[in-house]
């Protein structure tokens, strides 16, 4: 199924006493692109989010945002820096003596010098945070695709009815080529009649030119091309891998067929049918742009 390159997921859960959200959003880009941003402490996960992201998403400038927040403090390790907190009590008595003040000192008066304290995480299970991430991640990317796919559907949608358009456009560059020839010949004959007079004019001679005109304004060969790179066009859309850099090398082919053709146009019509061609050529090659 086409997808766009641009597209957002986002899924929140608490898993395993984890408060996760994750957002995921892209962009077009040539290739894979890809940066994350996760909780301090986390970044252990990176890598891991990254190979699960690309493993289902093959382009786009892919960027993902991951909250990981406990839910309560039993992960929080509080110690006491030892040394410190008899350095503190050491220069209380001191200053106890020193100014005969009364000595009164308790765990409240000393607990007030917070940097006794070291305020720590525990150590947590990598493996476990990242099977509990993992699960939240896995929903964000089937939201984020499920996005990708719908707007596939619409650019789907609109490049089939511009290959519809130049098909149309084909068949009537097709209609006027004997239109072409025909005025030609027409063309070529009242000129020999001016300049001959009443001589005869040669019928040989006239058709022999008219053949030559014929064979350079030959527009089949590149018709033909034409509608076989539409038909490959339309079944490259169907396939279920990636195939936009497929699609955007096959538009140049139809680029160049449909400038040959208007290199051998020799009818004003013809002229305009091949600039309306060459504008939904256009068109297609800005929209398949945005396809994975």
């Amino acid at each position: 199924m086409i997808r766009s390159m641009t597209g957002y997921g986002r899924c929140q859960d608490t898993v395993a006493g984890k408060d996760i959200t994750v957002e995921i959003k892209s962009v077009n880009h040539r290739y894979f692109e890809f940066s994350a941003k996760v909780t301090r402490g986390y970044g252990f996960i990176e890598d891991k989010v990254k190979a699960l992201v690309q493993s289902m998403v093959s382009r786009g400038k892919i960027d993902v945002y991951i909250s990981i927040q406990s839910v309560d403090d039993g992960a929080v390790v509080v110690e006491l820096n030892g040394s410190l907190a008899d350095g503190y009590v050491a220069a209380l008595r001191e200053l106890a003596e020193r100014c005969d003040l009364r000595n009164d000192i308790s765990v409240a008066t000393v607990s007030r010098y917070s940097d006794i304290f070291n305020v720590r995480r525990a150590p947590e299970d990598e493996e476990a945070i990242w099977e509990a991430v993992k699960s939240v991640l896995l929903r964000a990317i089937d939201s984020f695709i499920s996005m990708r796919e719908t707007e596939g559907q619409k650019l789907l949608a609109d490049v089939e009815s511009r290959l519809d358009s130049i098909l149309c456009a084909v068949a009537e560059v097709e209609a006027r080529s004997p239109e072409t020839l025909a005025a030609y010949r027409e063309r070529l004959r009242q000129k020999i009649e001016e300049l001959l007079g009443d001589a005869k004019v040669d019928e040989q001679r006239l058709l022999t030119e008219c053949a030559i005109f014929a064979d350079r304004i030959a527009v089949d060969e590149e018709t033909v091309r034409l509608r076989s790179h539409i038909d490959q066009f339309r079944a490259i859309l169907r396939s279920d891998e990636p195939v936009g850099r497929k699609l955007d090398f096959l538009v140049q082919e139809i680029n160049r067929e449909t400038n040959t053709i208007g290199s051998k146009a020799q009818n004003t019509d013809v002229a305009h049918i091949v600039v309306s061609v060459k504008a939904e050529i256009e068109k297609i090659r800005e929209q398949i742009q945005n396809i994975e």
